[in-house]
């Protein structure tokens, strides 16, 4: 099967440096369609086709089942006030979106016991529906009330994803062309620029969007302050269609607007070739096809005697955590490989493959956008020091979600866990530090170019070593 990219939320083929609000899923954990799961086990099966029916017992169902996967699974205890809060904060804010002044909804109050909470959280939900009847269909206000759930947590990675978007993030792990423009877009945390890179041989480029091109607007809709699952909705749409992007160039301060129109999407995650007898490798996210990939391409270094080897993670945000511990027993025989660490303190251990295939020297470049798993990947790499990590200090994202399906198709992405990398280090919030450090700016154009410090200094390292 050919590489695609998975990291992508949007068919607009999104390369997320698990920036925003959107991470990338690292451990899927999702419950049956037949039954919802709840706590540590599963609540009584229920009749889906019933529920489904019967609109007022699926909101309570789904608003329900939230409030017990969070509290169960979230990997810090979580105050109940805090989420009949975050309901309530969200039904008032979609009343006002519809147009509804002055709304005022009585704040409930957590008792700290479940089935009163439970309560509280179907009483209001029920208040607004009857009150305001026709502003939506039924579930609209309890997306609502469980999206203001998730987001009051403060995670950026825990949040609820409707039907579409489970499915695009579905589609995009496992691979597949999809129907996009074909760009990688990364936010930057500090200006929320929304910066891209256009995938060769793909709509977009050919539509004259460069490299570090920052999107403004699409069809008119400012994504200034937009999840990045928002702005894939916008971008998102049918093979053949067009989408008018507002850009400003990189450097510039001048606004233009490309139409692009919308075809299916071809992205690779790995791209490899032999340079100076190193082979690079730039791997893009963490699928279900990356570790063939990547595989593949350092075979093929080894079988043209490459006198050493880079695998470039700079801006990859991450992936599948079955992806990093595969990719990661290439170059480590035996151990373990991460950690992972729920709020009971329970340990589960993932250990390498022993599908070692003995490249060496290897060098691993990293940036501030290198995060998730890429990070497990880097840091087993480091702790067993089977190679020399160049870069910058990495984004820091230690924790893993999981995904937990919904009786209508959505689901909830909850951080259920903490990794540690075989040493025992906790870099969530804190990054990796490269055993080199080299400042380069993160600037996509930079990449694999003559003026591309880190990945010269990557070289150097190895000609330097290979030649004593």
């Amino acid at each position: 099967m050919s590489s695609r990219l998975r990291a992508s939320l949007a068919a607009a083929a999104f390369a997320i440096a698990v920036l925003g609000a959107v991470a990338f899923v690292a451990h899927m954990n999702a419950t049956s369609g037949d039954s919802i799961a709840a706590g540590n086990g599963p609540l009584a099966a229920v009749d889906l086709r019933s529920l489904l029916q019967n609109p007022a017992q699926r909101d309570q169902r789904m608003l329900d089942t939230t409030f017990r996967r969070v509290e169960d699974a979230y990997y810090k205890p979580v105050d109940a006030q805090v989420l009949l809060d975050g309901e309530r904060k969200a039904l008032l804010d979609f009343l006002r979106q519809h147009n509804v002044k002055d709304a005022h909804l009585s704040r409930p109050t957590a008792s700290g016991d479940r089935a009163h909470d439970l309560q509280q959280l179907e009483q209001l939900l029920r208040t607004v529906q009857t009150t305001w009847p026709h502003l939506a269909e039924s579930s609209a206000y309890t997306q609502a009330a469980i999206a203001g759930m998730m987001n009051s947590l403060g995670d950026p990675y825990t949040t609820y994803l409707s039907k579409s978007e489970i499915d695009g993030l579905q589609e995009s792990l496992q691979g597949g062309d999809f129907g996009g423009i074909g760009v990688y877009i990364v936010q930057d945390p500090r200006t929320q620029d929304v910066v891209v890179e256009p995938i060769e041989g793909n709509p977009a480029i050919r539509a004259g969007i460069k490299p570090g091109d920052v999107i403004e607007s699409v069809d008119g809709h400012s994504v200034r302050g937009m999840k990045l699952d928002a702005i894939e909705h916008l971008i998102r749409g049918r093979v053949g269609t067009v989408v008018s992007l507002t850009v400003r160039n990189h450097g510039a301060t001048n606004d233009h607007v490309i139409r692009v129109t919308r075809a299916f999407v071809h992205v690779p995650s790995v791209k490899a070739k032999m340079e100076d007898g190193i082979e690079y490798v730039r791997l893009s996210d963490f699928g279900t096809s990356s570790y063939d990939e990547v595989r593949s391409a350092m075979l093929y270094g080894k079988a043209h005697h490459a006198r050493g080897y880079i695998l470039d993670l700079r801006n990859n945000g991450g992936g599948l955590l079955e992806s990093a511990v595969q990719i990661s027993s290439l170059f480590i025989p035996s151990g373990t490989i991460v950690s992972t660490i729920d709020r009971n303190g329970d340990r589960e251990t993932k250990t390498a493959e022993h599908t070692s295939i003995g490249v060496a020297p290897l060098v691993v470049l990293v940036n501030k956008y290198t995060a998730s798993s890429s990070e497990i990947t880097s840091g087993a790499i480091q702790d067993y020091k089977v190679g020399t990590i160049i870069g910058t200090q990495t984004f820091g994202k230690g924790v893993v979600q999981s995904i937990y399906t919904m009786p209508d198709g959505s689901a909830l992405k909850i951080t259920t866990a903490r990794y540690l990398t075989p040493l025992g280090r906790d870099i969530n919030k804190r990054g990796i530090t490269p055993d080199i450090i080299v400042p380069q700016p993160v600037d996509p154009p930079l990449i694999d170019t003559e003026r591309d410090r880190q990945l010269a200094a990557a070289k150097s390292y190895i000609l330097a070593k290979v030649d004593k």
